[in-house]
C-alpha cells in the first residue's frame, strides 16, 4: 500500500503540483436564508449556510418538474414532438406564465422552454397532466425521484413551487437536482442558458441575471414568492471546473444574483478540482483465495474527482484498503476495500474499490490448497 501512495505523490509531482499554497479565507458573508456551493464532479460542498434547513422553494421547485418530464423523454413514454391540450386548470394557474390559450395544442419542447427560460406555471401544470394525469399524481412522481436521488428532506406537492405548508426542500437537495440534471441531461440542460424564448408572439426573458453578467454561467433557475423570497440556483463552469451555487431567500433579484456571484467568484478563486483516477480502470490487484484465478482487478465504479484549495495538489496523499481474505465466488462489482484520499491527515475523499471483473470457485484441487494455505495466514 505505500508503494501505491508514494508512486500516487510522484506522479502529482510530476503533473505540476508545485504551485504556492493559496490562504482561503472565509466565504463571503451573503444576505440569504440558505445558501450552498459545491463542485459538480466532486460533490464537495465549498461553502454553506443552512443547508439542511427546511426552505420554500418557490419556481425552483420546476427543477424537479423538468427532471420527471426528461426521464419520461428518455424513458420513450413521451416526447419532444408531442402535443399537449391546454386543460382550464393549466391556463389559469397564478403565477408566472408562458400565456398558453386554453383548448389549444402545444408541443412538449416548447412547454419545456416555457418552463425554463419564461417559468411559466401554466406550462408547468400542462406538462405535469401530460406526464401523469394530474398535478397531484405529477407530484408522486416528484416524490418518487426525490428519494431516489437521496433527496431525503424534501417534499412536493405541486409542480410549480407555488406556496404550500407541505411543499418543501433545502439547499443540499436542490444541489442534487441540480447535479443530477446537468449529469444525465446535457442535451436538455442547454435549454437553460437560454436569455429568451417567444410564444404567442409574446418575448420572455430568462430572469437569471448572471447569464448576461458571467459568459462562464450556463443556468440553472430562479424562483420567488412573497413568503419564500428571492431564490437562484445557478451553474459556471470555468478551465473544465463547474459549481452549482444554490441561494435562497434573498431581499430582491439583484441580492440573489450579486450574492450567487460572490459565491462563484470564491469558490472559483480558491479552490480546485482535479480528477484522480477513472471508472473501471485498475487500480491494484487483489488475492482471492478458492478461486478459479489467484487474482482480481479492483478499481473504482465511478471517476474519482477531489476539490481542495488551489496550490495544495502536492499535498494529497492516498492509500488503499483491502479486505483481509477475499474468497471466492467474487462478483464484477462487490466490494473489496476502499481508496482514501486525505490532505493534511483529513479524507477528502473515500470510495469503494470494487472487483472489476468476476471469479468464480476454483476447481477442487485449487479449493484444498488454499485452504491449507490460509490455515498459515
Amino acid at each position: 500500500m505505500k508503494s501505491f501512495a508514494k508512486l500516487f505523490l510522484f506522479a502529482l509531482l510530476l503533473t505540476g503540483g508545485a504551485r504556492a499554497a493559496m490562504p482561503v479565507p472565509q466565504a463571503p458573508a451573503v444576505k440569504a436564508r440558505a445558501y450552498l456551493v459545491e463542485d459538480f464532479h466532486s460533490g464537495q460542498v465549498i461553502a454553506a449556510r443552512n443547508p439542511d434547513q427546511r426552505i420554500e422553494p418557490a419556481s425552483i421547485t420546476k427543477l424537479m418538474s423538468a427532471y420527471v418530464v426528461f426521464q419520461e423523454i428518455r424513458n420513450g413514454t413521451l416526447s419532444l414532438e408531442d402535443k399537449v391540450q391546454i386543460s382550464e386548470k393549466a391556463w389559469r394557474t397564478p403565477g408566472s406564465r408562458m400565456f398558453v390559450e386554453v383548448g389549444t395544442q402545444v408541443s412538449v419542447a416548447d412547454l419545456i422552454k416555457g418552463m425554463i427560460i419564461q417559468s411559466g406555471n401554466d406550462a408547468t401544470v400542462a406538462l405535469a397532466e401530460k406526464v401523469a394525469g394530474t398535478e397531484a399524481s405529477f407530484a408522486s412522481l416528484m416524490n418518487h425521484h426525490a428519494k431516489r436521488l437521496g433527496m431525503d428532506s424534501s417534499h412536493f406537492v405541486n409542480s410549480t413551487g407555488l406556496p404550500d405548508p407541505q411543499h418543501y426542500t433545502t439547499a443540499r437537495d436542490i444541489a442534487r437536482v441540480a447535479r443530477a440534471l446537468i449529469a444525465e441531461f446535457p442535451e436538455y440542460y442547454q435549454w437553460y442558458s437560454e436569455r429568451q424564448f417567444t410564444y404567442n408572439g409574446i418575448t420572455q426573458y430568462n430572469r437569471n441575471k448572471l447569464l448576461w453578467r458571467d459568459e462562464s454561467v450556463d443556468g440553472i433557475k430562479t424562483g420567488h414568492t412573497d413568503s419564500a423570497g428571492y431564490c437562484l440556483v445557478t451553474s459556471a463552469r470555468r478551465d473544465g471546473m463547474r459549481l452549482i451555487s444554490v441561494v435562497l431567500g434573498t431581499r430582491s433579484e439583484e441580492a440573489r444574483a450579486d450574492a450567487s456571484q460572490a459565491l462563484l467568484n470564491y469558490g472559483f478563486r480558491f479552490f480546485e478540482t482535479h480528477k484522480l483516477y477513472d471508472a473501471n480502470s485498475k487500480l491494484t490487484r487483489a488475492r482471492v483465495w478458492k478461486g478459479a484465478t489467484e487474482e482480481v482487478d479492483a478499481g473504482l465504479k465511478d471517476t474519482l474527482y477531489v476539490t481542495i484549495p488551489r496550490g495544495r495538489y502536492k499535498n494529497l496523499d492516498a492509500s488503499m484498503q483491502l479486505r483481509k481474505q477475499i474468497l471466492a465466488p467474487v462478483d464484477a462489482g462487490e466490494v473489496l476495500g476502499e481508496v482514501l484520499v486525505r490532505l493534511d491527515g483529513q479524507t477528502v475523499a473515500e470510495k469503494d474499490l470494487v472487483a472489476l471483473q468476476s471469479v468464480g470457485e476454483g476447481n477442487f484441487w485449487q479449493r484444498i490448497v488454499d485452504e491449507a494455505l490460509l490455515y498459515f495466514e
